[in-house]
């Protein structure tokens, strides 16, 4: 397999006829790639190319191609405005497409200036379902073991070396940080935030106190929420905030962070599983609001006492399926119980990577292999 077809490129197709394109992602995720596999003629431009630079400043490109594609556009003083009045003045004819895998976040930056006029997807890295829907042959539980061995991005996972993918992900999170922050943010401690990734590999899938994590790093907790937020949005981690009722209060309690690279993790294999079933679930809800206009969300479940559920997925606004993310336990968890009757009519499942036989108990709840049912949930 040299080339995985990305399952975005339908919605693509369809939405870029009724208005512009903005794809978000991290870095190296796919989303040139995808945008280059779209049918039809495209003239593609990347604003770091000086000659690509002189084409765009002077509005010169070829107008009867399908597609005009942007990368890295938000270097482009304006570029916001720019885009407006093109769609403004030319109606989305070309159909325009903008990729940015850093310092683009759609839904925090643009603002009005862009409202109605474009449809925003946010990529990510190949999953099991994505690989098993792209490939009939392809057996879940193998891809989802070599997803923990090479990750999820489309380079190191077709490579399928080890070498190779240690060579990439030291230059891939040298250039986000060395370059794409400081470029970007003024930020004069890039090192306090290099401490801060290696911190937050070792606490995978555990809540994060701000206030304890400023005391490692010598700083203090709005300096924390502040680089915390930096890697947000360069798409090297993401939060999932615990479920509750009262939206208030939910803020208030403790998140979690993953990596959308899964082997970033250093806090053991079980941490890594459950952030690769993090991503795979975070990936297919916002892929069913981009794509389907439906909304759902990926939160975590906590009581006092320390009780949790790994994962507590909505489905507009109403809880959905409640999931525990396990490496070889078959044994149904017992903290499902401790929230079964506040969410009497939740799907229950426990996902395993190493299990032996699938079960079904006969209040519903579920023992699966975590390949498979991730890849038809």
């Amino acid at each position: 397999m040299s080339q995985v077809n990305r399952i975005y490129i339908p919605c693509f197709e369809k939405d870029s006829k009724k208005k512009a394109l903005v794809i978000t992602g991290p870095r190296q995720c796919g989303k040139t790639t995808a945008a280059t596999m779209l049918t039809g003629t495209k003239e593609y431009f990347n604003y770091d190319l000086r000659e690509d630079r002189d084409i765009i400043t002077q509005n010169s490109w070829n107008r009867t191609a399908d597609y005009i594609i942007f990368d890295e556009l938000h270097k482009m003083p304006g570029w916001k405005q720019f885009i407006k009045g093109l769609i403004d003045t030319e109606s989305n004819n070309p159909s325009l497409v903008i990729t940015g895998s850093t310092c683009l976040n759609t839904y925090k930056k643009f603002g009005e200036s862009l409202a109605g006029r474009y449809f925003g997807y946010r990529m990510h890295p190949l999953d099991v379902r994505e690989i098993c829907q792209m490939d009939d042959s392809a057996d879940p539980d193998s891809v989802f073991d070599k997803i923990l061995r090479f990750s999820g991005f489309p380079e190191p996972f077709l490579e399928a070396d080890e070498r190779f993918y240690n060579k990439w992900k030291k230059t891939h999170l040298d250039i986000i940080i060395k370059q794409d922050i400081v470029s970007y943010e003024s930020v004069r401690n890039i090192v306090g935030i290099e401490l801060l990734v290696d911190l937050l590999c070792k606490k995978v899938g555990s809540p994060i106190s701000y206030i304890s994590l400023a005391e490692d790093l010598k700083v203090n907790d709005k300096t924390v929420k502040h680089w915390l937020n930096i890697l947000e949005e360069m798409f090297i981690i993401f939060k999932i905030t615990p479920y509750h009722r009262n939206i208030a209060r939910a803020v208030q309690k403790k998140p979690k962070y993953y990596f959308y690279d899964c082997m970033s993790v250093a806090s053991g294999e079980g941490a890594k599983i459950e952030n690769a079933v993090a991503s795979s679930l975070l990936k297919e809800c916002q892929f069913r609001e981009d794509c389907l206009g439906e909304t759902w969300q990926i939160n975590y479940l906590s009581k006092r006492g320390g009780v949790e559920v790994d994962f507590l997925i909505t489905k507009e606004g109403v809880p959905h399926t409640m999931i525990e993310v396990k490496k070889s336990d078959d044994a149904l968890s017992k903290n499902f119980n401790s929230f079964s009757e506040q969410l009497p009519d939740v799907q229950i499942v426990q996902l395993v990577k190493d299990l032996r036989k699938e079960k079904t108990y006969p209040s519903g709840a579920v023992v699966r292999r975590a390949g498979s049912w991730l890849t038809n949930w």
